[in-house]
Protein backbone atom coordinates (compact mmCIF):
# COMPACT_ATOMS: atom_id res chain seq x y z
CA UNK A 1 0.00 0.00 0.00
CA UNK A 2 1.35 3.41 -1.01
CA UNK A 3 0.52 6.98 0.01
CA UNK A 4 -0.28 9.60 -2.62
CA UNK A 5 -1.02 13.31 -2.52
CA UNK A 6 -3.33 14.49 -5.30
CA UNK A 7 -4.62 17.82 -6.49
CA UNK A 8 -7.60 18.05 -8.82
CA UNK A 9 -9.30 14.97 -7.38
CA UNK A 10 -12.71 16.63 -7.55
CA UNK A 11 -13.26 15.95 -11.23
CA UNK A 12 -11.74 14.90 -14.52
CA UNK A 13 -8.45 13.07 -14.75
CA UNK A 14 -7.56 13.70 -11.11
CA UNK A 15 -10.81 12.17 -9.92
CA UNK A 16 -10.29 9.02 -11.94
CA UNK A 17 -6.72 8.62 -10.72
CA UNK A 18 -7.96 9.01 -7.14
CA UNK A 19 -10.67 6.41 -7.71
CA UNK A 20 -8.21 3.91 -9.17
CA UNK A 21 -5.67 4.37 -6.36
CA UNK A 22 -8.37 4.21 -3.69
CA UNK A 23 -9.89 1.05 -5.17
CA UNK A 24 -6.62 -0.80 -4.84
CA UNK A 25 -6.13 0.25 -1.23
CA UNK A 26 -3.65 3.11 -1.46
CA UNK A 27 -3.78 5.94 1.08
CA UNK A 28 -4.91 9.29 -0.34
CA UNK A 29 -4.21 12.83 0.78
CA UNK A 30 -6.40 15.10 -1.32
CA UNK A 31 -5.91 18.86 -1.70
CA UNK A 32 -9.30 20.56 -1.98
CA UNK A 33 -10.14 24.16 -2.76
CA UNK A 34 -12.25 24.77 0.34
CA UNK A 35 -13.91 23.06 3.30
CA UNK A 36 -17.02 22.11 1.33
CA UNK A 37 -15.01 20.38 -1.37
CA UNK A 38 -12.87 18.72 1.28
CA UNK A 39 -16.02 17.31 2.89
CA UNK A 40 -17.23 16.06 -0.49
CA UNK A 41 -13.94 14.25 -1.05
CA UNK A 42 -13.88 12.56 2.34
CA UNK A 43 -17.44 11.42 1.72
CA UNK A 44 -16.43 10.00 -1.66
CA UNK A 45 -13.23 8.43 -0.31
CA UNK A 46 -13.83 7.29 3.28
CA UNK A 47 -10.56 7.12 5.17
CA UNK A 48 -8.80 9.57 2.88
CA UNK A 49 -7.39 12.81 4.26
CA UNK A 50 -8.68 15.99 2.62
CA UNK A 51 -6.74 19.20 3.10
CA UNK A 52 -8.59 22.45 2.35
CA UNK A 53 -6.25 24.87 0.61
CA UNK A 54 -6.99 26.96 -2.45
CA UNK A 55 -4.21 26.65 -5.02
CA UNK A 56 -4.98 30.21 -6.03
CA UNK A 57 -3.16 31.17 -2.80
CA UNK A 58 0.03 29.09 -2.71
CA UNK A 59 1.28 30.99 0.34
CA UNK A 60 -1.40 29.20 2.40
CA UNK A 61 -0.19 25.73 1.47
CA UNK A 62 2.52 25.59 4.12
CA UNK A 63 0.04 25.96 6.97
CA UNK A 64 -2.45 23.61 5.30
CA UNK A 65 -0.01 20.72 4.97
CA UNK A 66 1.67 21.32 8.32
CA UNK A 67 -0.86 19.00 9.94
CA UNK A 68 0.19 15.44 10.65
CA UNK A 69 1.20 13.85 7.37
CA UNK A 70 3.15 10.62 7.01
CA UNK A 71 6.93 10.88 7.11
CA UNK A 72 7.11 9.26 3.68
CA UNK A 73 4.94 10.02 0.65
CA UNK A 74 5.20 7.69 -2.32
CA UNK A 75 3.92 10.13 -4.89
CA UNK A 76 2.37 13.45 -5.75
CA UNK A 77 0.00 13.76 -8.70
CA UNK A 78 -0.50 17.36 -9.78
CA UNK A 79 -3.76 17.18 -11.74
CA UNK A 80 -5.46 20.49 -10.84
CA UNK A 81 -5.58 23.31 -13.36
CA UNK A 82 -7.60 26.21 -14.72
CA UNK A 83 -7.92 27.68 -18.18
CA UNK A 84 -9.04 31.05 -19.53
CA UNK A 85 -8.58 31.59 -23.24
CA UNK A 86 -7.97 34.92 -24.91
CA UNK A 87 -5.58 36.71 -27.21
CA UNK A 88 -2.58 38.58 -25.89
CA UNK A 89 -4.25 41.79 -27.07
CA UNK A 90 -7.36 41.14 -24.98
CA UNK A 91 -6.52 38.92 -22.00
CA UNK A 92 -6.50 40.93 -18.72
CA UNK A 93 -3.65 40.69 -16.24
CA UNK A 94 -5.71 38.77 -13.68
CA UNK A 95 -6.25 35.97 -16.22
CA UNK A 96 -2.49 35.67 -16.62
CA UNK A 97 -1.90 35.83 -12.88
CA UNK A 98 -4.55 33.27 -11.95
CA UNK A 99 -3.42 30.68 -14.50
CA UNK A 100 0.27 31.06 -13.72
CA UNK A 101 -0.50 30.82 -10.00
CA UNK A 102 -2.73 27.73 -10.05
CA UNK A 103 -1.05 25.88 -12.91
CA UNK A 104 2.60 26.60 -12.07
CA UNK A 105 3.39 28.37 -8.81
CA UNK A 106 1.11 26.18 -6.66
CA UNK A 107 2.56 22.88 -7.97
CA UNK A 108 6.06 24.23 -7.39
CA UNK A 109 5.25 25.26 -3.82
CA UNK A 110 3.42 22.04 -2.93
CA UNK A 111 6.32 20.04 -4.33
CA UNK A 112 8.82 22.08 -2.32
CA UNK A 113 6.86 21.55 0.89
CA UNK A 114 6.46 17.79 0.45
CA UNK A 115 9.79 16.99 -1.17
CA UNK A 116 11.49 15.75 2.01
CA UNK A 117 8.69 13.21 2.45
CA UNK A 118 8.91 12.12 -1.20
CA UNK A 119 12.68 11.74 -0.86
CA UNK A 120 12.15 9.57 2.22
CA UNK A 121 10.09 7.15 0.12
CA UNK A 122 12.26 7.51 -3.01
CA UNK A 123 8.95 8.36 -4.55
CA UNK A 124 7.59 9.96 -7.68
CA UNK A 125 6.08 13.27 -8.77
CA UNK A 126 3.68 13.34 -11.72
CA UNK A 127 2.73 16.56 -13.46
CA UNK A 128 -0.40 16.40 -15.60
CA UNK A 129 0.55 18.95 -18.22
CA UNK A 130 -1.12 19.50 -21.61
CA UNK A 131 -0.38 19.54 -25.30
CA UNK A 132 -0.32 23.31 -24.72
CA UNK A 133 2.80 22.74 -22.63
CA UNK A 134 4.62 21.84 -25.86
CA UNK A 135 2.97 24.08 -28.46
CA UNK A 136 1.16 27.39 -28.02
CA UNK A 137 -1.65 28.34 -30.37
CA UNK A 138 -3.52 31.59 -30.92
CA UNK A 139 -5.77 32.40 -27.98
CA UNK A 140 -3.90 30.09 -25.63
CA UNK A 141 -0.94 32.28 -24.62
CA UNK A 142 -1.55 32.49 -20.86
CA UNK A 143 -2.55 28.85 -20.38
CA UNK A 144 0.28 27.63 -22.59
CA UNK A 145 2.77 29.83 -20.77
CA UNK A 146 1.73 28.27 -17.46
CA UNK A 147 2.09 24.78 -18.92
CA UNK A 148 5.42 25.53 -20.64
CA UNK A 149 6.55 26.70 -17.21
CA UNK A 150 5.29 23.46 -15.66
CA UNK A 151 7.43 21.53 -18.14
CA UNK A 152 10.46 23.58 -17.10
CA UNK A 153 9.68 22.91 -13.44
CA UNK A 154 9.48 19.16 -14.07
CA UNK A 155 12.64 19.06 -16.18
CA UNK A 156 14.70 20.94 -13.58
CA UNK A 157 13.25 18.89 -10.73
CA UNK A 158 14.06 15.64 -12.53
CA UNK A 159 17.72 16.60 -12.75
CA UNK A 160 17.87 17.91 -9.20
CA UNK A 161 16.20 14.96 -7.51
CA UNK A 162 17.73 12.02 -9.34
CA UNK A 163 20.42 11.76 -6.67
CA UNK A 164 17.66 11.36 -4.08
CA UNK A 165 15.97 8.56 -6.01
CA UNK A 166 12.91 10.67 -6.88
CA UNK A 167 11.32 10.00 -10.26
CA UNK A 168 9.62 12.84 -12.13
CA UNK A 169 7.06 12.28 -14.89
CA UNK A 170 5.23 14.72 -17.12
CA UNK A 171 2.13 13.59 -19.03
CA UNK A 172 0.95 15.75 -21.92
CA UNK A 173 -2.66 14.83 -22.72
CA UNK A 174 -4.26 16.17 -25.84
CA UNK A 175 -7.90 17.19 -25.71
CA UNK A 176 -9.60 14.95 -23.15
CA UNK A 177 -13.32 14.62 -22.42
CA UNK A 178 -13.35 16.33 -19.01
CA UNK A 179 -15.35 19.21 -17.52
CA UNK A 180 -12.38 21.48 -18.32
CA UNK A 181 -12.66 20.54 -21.98
CA UNK A 182 -16.33 21.44 -21.91
CA UNK A 183 -15.34 24.82 -20.47
CA UNK A 184 -12.76 25.28 -23.23
CA UNK A 185 -15.36 24.59 -25.90
CA UNK A 186 -17.70 27.12 -24.32
CA UNK A 187 -14.91 29.71 -24.37
CA UNK A 188 -14.18 28.85 -28.00
CA UNK A 189 -17.87 29.06 -28.87
CA UNK A 190 -17.73 25.52 -30.26
CA UNK A 191 -20.09 22.58 -29.86
CA UNK A 192 -18.77 19.99 -27.40
CA UNK A 193 -18.77 16.33 -28.43
CA UNK A 194 -16.91 14.23 -25.82
CA UNK A 195 -16.74 11.26 -28.18
CA UNK A 196 -14.23 13.17 -30.31
CA UNK A 197 -11.66 13.34 -27.53
CA UNK A 198 -9.60 11.11 -25.27
CA UNK A 199 -11.48 9.23 -22.58
CA UNK A 200 -10.04 10.48 -19.27
CA UNK A 201 -9.84 6.86 -18.13
CA UNK A 202 -7.13 6.39 -20.76
CA UNK A 203 -5.07 9.23 -19.30
CA UNK A 204 -5.58 7.82 -15.80
CA UNK A 205 -4.23 4.50 -17.06
CA UNK A 206 -1.14 6.26 -18.39
CA UNK A 207 -0.53 7.94 -15.03
CA UNK A 208 -0.89 4.70 -13.08
CA UNK A 209 1.44 2.98 -15.53
CA UNK A 210 4.08 5.61 -14.81
CA UNK A 211 3.56 5.28 -11.06
CA UNK A 212 3.71 1.48 -11.13
CA UNK A 213 6.73 1.16 -13.43
CA UNK A 214 9.52 -0.87 -11.81
CA UNK A 215 12.30 1.16 -10.19
CA UNK A 216 14.82 0.39 -12.94
CA UNK A 217 13.04 2.78 -15.31
CA UNK A 218 11.14 6.05 -15.42
CA UNK A 219 8.67 7.50 -17.89
CA UNK A 220 10.01 11.02 -18.01
CA UNK A 221 7.72 12.53 -20.66
CA UNK A 222 4.69 11.01 -22.33
CA UNK A 223 2.41 12.61 -24.90
CA UNK A 224 -1.12 11.22 -25.25
CA UNK A 225 -3.22 12.17 -28.26
CA UNK A 226 -6.75 11.32 -29.39
CA UNK A 227 -6.63 8.05 -31.29
CA UNK A 228 -7.98 7.53 -34.81
CA UNK A 229 -11.70 6.92 -34.89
Amino acid sequence: MSTYVLTGAGSGIGRLVAERLYARGDTLILIARDDRRAADLTAAFPGAVAVASDLADPTALADAVAAALPEAIDGIVHAAGIVELGTVAELPVDAWTSQLTVNLVAPAELTRLLLPRVRAARGQIVFVNSGAGLTAHAGWAAYAASKHGLKALADALRSEEAEHGVRVTTVYPGRTATPMQETVHAQEGAAYDPDRWIDPESVATVILTALDLPRDAVISDLTVRPGPR
